[in-house]
């Protein structure tokens, strides 16, 4: 069958999909193209970069379209309703990049505790910036995490490393799943008062949408620091701008925003206390191996008449 990928893809995904007998397709076509291209094929693979929306997956309905892969977590970019209005499934590797996602959160805890950004960037100024760079441990402190997937478990498992505390907020966390996390369930707004770190692990929903607000930040310590490797959206960035300029937290580690890229007059980027990445978390050589061929297992199984192991719109 006939496979398109819209979007830059592990090789080793791509090997997978042809050993398996079928025609593909790369080419990263704009919103346009694919449109008109979309009816021809059988599957479809992306990223994120691919938004396969309303008009795109009818236009698929209306062809040979089967299946919408997403070689990462996060579906936001596909209309999975609309897909499964038209008998198109949307499978994706909840799996694949948990590793990446989880070490890159603990990296921004600990280049926020140590200065690592400031004391690489006074080094580099020729300054010896030693006495003013003092920082903290995260051995023994309290963490927060908002989510209790495959990511936020990786998280609490490192966590323990640090003999940290780590409570979860989830509607979807039950005391015995929060038990073998190594953790301790909390709502949300005990887990904000009490946690050092708030680390996020969530999806971009109408429900989840700037659930860090003002509101919420004025509940955090005057010393934690915020953690968002999970999805633009989810924080408010004004709030954030506004609670790590006035003190109301102590700073934040952000890979993710609502435009990405954000613009040049987005207030974060003025800040001292605030570690900005550009979307880095499932981008390492690993994570995207795991990520495509993971998706590329699921996409096989749909064309042969299987049901997926991720299958996210059923």
């Amino acid at each position: 069958m006939k496979v398109l990928i819209s979007d830059k893809m592990a090789e080793e995904a791509i090997t997978l999909l042809k050993d398996a007998g079928h025609d593909v397709t790369y080419d990263e076509m704009d919103a346009e193209t694919l449109l008109a291209e979309i009816p021809k094929y059988d599957a479809l693979m992306v990223r994120s970069r691919t938004k396969a929306r309303e008009e795109i997956v009818k236009a698929g309905a209306n062809g040979n379209l089967k299946v919408i892969g997403r070689a990462g977590i996060g579906v936001d970019n596909i209309d999975i309703k609309v897909a499964a209005e038209n008998g198109i499934k949307v499978v994706n590797s909840p799996t694949g990049a948990t590793g990446s996602v989880a070490e890159l959160a603990v990296a921004h805890m600990l280049a926020l505790t140590r200065h690592l950004s400031r004391a690489n960037s006074t080094m580099k100024k020729g300054e010896w910036a030693k006495k003013q760079l003092k920082g903290n441990e995260m051995y023994g402190k309290t963490l927060g995490l908002i989510g209790s997937g495959h990511i936020a478990q990786y998280v609490a498992k490192i966590a323990q490393c640090f003999d940290m505390n780590v409570l979860v907020y989830s509607p979807h966390c039950t005391d015995e799943k929060a038990k073998k996390m190594g953790a301790t369930r909390a709502d949300l707004e005990d887990l904000l008062k009490q946690s050092d770190f708030v680390s996020l692990h969530i999806p971009h929903t109408k429900e989840s949408h700037y659930l860090l607000n003002e509101k919420t930040f004025s509940l955090m310590k005057p010393n934690a620091y915020l953690i968002n490797c999970a999805r633009g959206g989810v924080v408010d960035e004004n709030a954030l701008y506004n609670a790590l300029k006035n003190g109301k937290i102590a700073g934040a580690g952000v890979d993710v925003f609502e435009k990405e890229p954000p613009n040049n007059d987005n207030k974060l980027l003025e800040l001292d206390n605030v570690i900005l990445t550009p979307h880095l978390g499932a981008n390492t050589k690993e994570g995207q191996i795991r990520a495509g061929t993971v998706c590329a297992e699921q996409i096989i199984k749909v064309l042969n008449g299987e049901t997926p192991d991720y299958w996210v719109n059923k």
